[in-house]
């Protein structure tokens, strides 16, 4: 643990600021931001040069917003705020109305709405549960003993009704400070997680000839407009006055005219519209999956080609797609291999490729082959894989070569490309020689080679991106394989990274059924193609860093050339003029996609957030998690840009600078004391958390593909995944009874109260699940006699097997109490976590011990000492 932190290590203060711009990539073909419809009509750019995954424009105000202190991975885009053009009626204020009074009806004036739909002033009522002052160093037991809900904007009810789950879209101010200077002042950042592509149960789909947006700003219509007249709605981002369509006059649900506000589109935050060809640039896709196979000695001692073939086989016809859907292998070791699956040939035909220097197609038309047309020879095909290489001697890796032939391949389409890679790439273009010393997994110091050692896969990821193509990258490795470098072929292409330390089929069976399970979900999930994602936010706002697996393409539009359900992404945002006129924000994010049905869709979020004028009532409303979260993404690029010890750095000051400038406000408090309002009462627990997660920890030995992947995660899952990564849920699953229980479907579900993640809270006679998010830990106490013979079916503790990962279903009261409590946690989940059993010899207990953060360890703090280390920089 670094001591306090430098002051040049703030997220906050005085920045580097990089504005020029990296062109490394071939041009863009496709101009998505006029299809889209850009920003405010002079925003729109006619030159979209490359950025990187994390981009730092130039701002145009002097003072620079909290989290400014993170400068880009590599220099960013310029960012000047365009004049905004004259508005058809010129707002005189920005009133809103939620649309839901009937006509006729008198227009209330600003002041009214102000009074009756604004941000509640917090100051009118008592003081808020989430503003009451806790001692950090006296309460020890701050942690609920259920899951943490997000907090709810502080609006009227007619709002609070429409407004966006927080699943999909959350804020980590529910308050939105009114200037940057108090923004400033309360020291947090100002940004939005997204989940914008998440499965959902119910999404109103609307398809319609006409949809309906601002003719300035392209904002979609949403609950938020206000309705000027029957005629007339105003923008709720650029208070612009639009005319409502005759179509939009008529509601296809009720089947009544004359109803604007009753329609779809004004009563749901998230819905999805079919869009017409206006927003298409060429015919929808097809869906295309291409996988690509390392069979060198490394990869067939592993044994994960019999798995993938075998995932395959059972889910071809599970695939997303249509009559259209498209399907290609290809091969490699030190040549790349080709499958030709042509329809009406005998059986499949491998063509060897040799060239690697100058890798080509052999039979560009048979390679990627209808599904459906072709599919017993597919079959054949993943049937004779396996066993295709089981002799080789091939230890070489031409990884490069075979990714620049899937690329050429996939190149007229778009579409995803799989790849499967066990070892360091050696031959041809992308060779790559060990960077890590195994000597310094343990390092206090400086950790390198945090980022790329070439730029060939970030070269290469742009150029499929540009071709509507996203990478997906499985590796499954027993030896460091610069994750570091490979990984940039799916951050800048929008693809998604899997990772299997220690693989092998049999060796390792906890990752061997990790694989299987991810394989599922992985195939089925839903897919979008061809996207593009624009975030927009009231005027005065401003977005300027993003992070997450994409392309930018222009100062707000995200280049998707995949979307799939499980990414997540996160956007930091400032305050760039203050918002004098206006009691409510607004942000809306529309994610424009082809389904993997051939359909054009446009799936739209709106949040309406309030806007208030007081530092507690900042605190009142900050969202805990969304905050760490942001300020993880944050800390990822700073130890790539800078150095980790600067990332902890940063992170420490962020506890000390929010909480120092929370108690200078409340005059009232006992000084001497560690003094956090509710709100914020687990934000020393989480930086804690955060500093012993791979990522960021020091003086462990952690392997560094485990960290830049850890990092990869950061900056790639939704909120609700990455909370489970950085703070796990602990749960004791012995005594489970049904006091409290919920019922789901035809099942009662336990609902065990969570524990503190200290060994203090384990013991011999108890049994605790571990829910880390993509794997369970089940520890078992030696003398947790009833658990081991009721619900793992072993006489005693010494016959429980260290290979066991799924509980077996026997005819007890304990063991349907224990299956139904995890079964619930799974389903809450898209991935099925592996189940890891914890015994005192297990080669896992290091790792179920290293997750109890609020433990001192050799290298970090207990929990107790890092509050007094944060007590005492305050009162430095």
């Amino acid at each position: 643990m670094a001591p306090g932190g430098s002051a040049g290590a703030r997220l906050c203060q005085n920045a580097i600021d990089t504005s020029s711009t990296s062109g490394s990539a071939s041009p863009v073909i496709n101009n998505y931001d006029t299809l889209e419809g850009g920003g405010y009509q002079e925003a729109r750019s006619t030159t979209s040069s490359p950025a990187p995954v994390s981009s730092v424009p130039q701002m145009s105000k002097t003072s620079k917003p909290f989290g400014y202190g993170y400068p880009a991975l590599q220099p960013g885009y310029q960012n000047v705020t365009p004049p905004l053009p004259p508005p058809a009626t010129q707002p005189s204020n920005a009133g809103y109305n939620s649309g839901l009074s009937q006509y006729p009806q008198q227009y209330p004036t600003m002041n009214q709405l102000s009074a009756s739909l604004g941000g509640l002033g917090l100051q009118q009522m008592q003081q808020p549960e989430s503003l009451r002052p806790v001692n950090l160093t006296q309460d020890r037991n701050i942690l609920p003993i259920a899951p943490i809900p997000a907090p709810v904007p502080n609006l009227n009810m007619d709002l609070k009704k429409f407004n966006c789950s927080p699943d999909s879209f959350r804020c980590t101010l529910t308050n939105i400070p009114q200037t940057q200077s108090l923004l400033n002042k309360a020291k947090l950042p100002l940004g939005l997680l997204l989940h914008p592509f998440r499965d959902l149960t119910q999404l109103p789909v609307i398809t319609s000839n006409t949809i309906v947006r601002c003719r300035s700003c392209r904002t979609y219509i949403n609950p938020f407009i206000s309705f000027i007249d029957q005629r007339r709605w105003k923008c709720n981002l650029c208070y612009r006055v639009n005319d409502v369509p005759e179509e939009f006059m008529y509601n296809p649900l009720t089947r009544s005219y004359g109803e604007p506000h009753k329609r779809p589109e004004v009563q749901n935050s998230t819905v999805e519209f079919i869009a017409s060809s206006d927003y298409m640039l060429r015919p929808p896709q097809p869906a295309v999956y291409l996988f690509v196979f390392d069979v060198s000695h490394n990869g067939v001692e592993a044994g994960y080609l019999s798995i993938v073939c075998q995932a395959l086989l059972e889910n071809l016809d599970k695939l997303p797609g249509d009559s259209r859907t498209r399907i290609g292998f290809i091969t490699f070791d030190s040549t790349v291999q080709f499958y030709n699956l042509q329809e009406g040939l005998s059986q499949p035909q491998m063509l060897i490729v040799s060239e690697i220097d100058d890798v080509f197609l052999p039979t560009p038309d048979s390679l990627l082959v209808n599904l459906h047309e072709s599919k017993e020879l597919i079959k054949d095909l993943l049937n004779a894989l396996p066993n295709m290489f089981t002799n080789t001697r091939e230890t070489h890796s031409a990884l490069g070569p075979a990714l620049q032939a899937a690329f050429k391949l996939m190149s007229p389409t778009g579409g995803r490309i799989s790849v499967f890679q066990t070892q360091l790439p050696s031959l041809g273009a992308g060779h790559l020689q060990s960077r890590e010393d195994p000597n310094q997994r343990s390092s206090t110091k400086v950790v390198q080679h945090l980022g790329p050692a070439t730029d060939f896969y970030k070269k290469l990821a742009l150029d499929c991106s540009g071709q509507q193509t996203a990478v997906d990258l499985f590796l499954l490795s027993s030896q460091y394989s610069d994750l570091a470098s490979l990984a940039c072929m799916s951050k800048y292409s929008a693809g998604c990274i899997y990772y299997y330390p220690s693989f092998h089929h049999t060796h390792n069976p906890v990752q061997a059924e990790k694989l299987q399970k991810d394989l599922k979900r992985y195939l089925t999930r839903k897919i979008g193609f061809e996207a593009v994602m624009r975030i927009r936010c009231t005027k005065g706002l401003s977005i300027h860093t993003f992070h997450g697996n994409f392309f930018v393409r222009s100062t707000d539009l995200l280049s998707l050339a995949n979307v799939n359900p499980d990414a997540g992404f996160a956007v930091q945002m400032s305050v760039e003029e203050n918002l004098t006129d206006t009691s409510l924000v607004c942000f809306q994010t529309a994610l424009l996609y082809t389904s993997s049905k051939g359909e054009r869709r446009i799936r739209v979020h709106t949040l309406c957030l309030p806007v208030v004028t007081s530092l507690s009532d900042v605190y009142a409303g900050a969202d805990v998690q969304a905050v760490i979260c942001l300020l993880a993404n944050m800390a990822v690029d700073r130890s790539v840009s800078s150095s980790l010890s600067d990332a902890r750095d940063a992170l420490v000051n962020a506890v000390v600078d929010s909480l120092s400038s929370y108690m200078s406000t409340a005059s009232t408090l006992q000084q001497s004391a560690l003094i956090a309002p509710n709100s914020l009462r687990l934000f020393p627990l989480y930086v804690l958390a955060l500093f012993k997660q791979k990522a960021f920890r020091t003086g462990t030995s952690t392997r560094l593909d485990d960290r830049v992947y850890a990092m990869c995660q950061i900056k790639s899952q939704p909120l609700v995944h990455l909370m489970k990564m950085i703070y796990p849920n602990l749960y004791r699953i012995d005594r489970l009874t049904d006091e409290g229980a919920i019922h789901v479907s035809d099942r009662v579900v336990p609902q065990p109260p969570l524990q503190r993640l200290s060994a203090e809270k384990l013991t011999r006679e108890g049994t605790f699940l571990m829910d880390c998010g993509s794997i369970f830990y089940l520890w078992i106490g030696r003398s947790c006699d009833n658990f081991i013979k009721d619900v793992l079916g072993y006489p005693n503790y010494s016959s429980i097997p260290q290979t066991l990962i799924q509980l077996p279903e026997l005819d007890t009261l304990s063991s349907e109490r224990t299956r139904s409590f995890i079964s619930w946690l799974k389903d809450s989940r898209p991935l099925n976590p592996a189940l890891q059993i914890i015994k005192d010899e297990s080669p896992g207990k290091a790792e179920f011990f290293q997750h109890l953060v609020e433990d001192k360890t050799e290298a970090a703090f207990s929990y107790y000492e890092f509050l007094l280390h944060i007590q005492q920089q305050i009162c430095k």
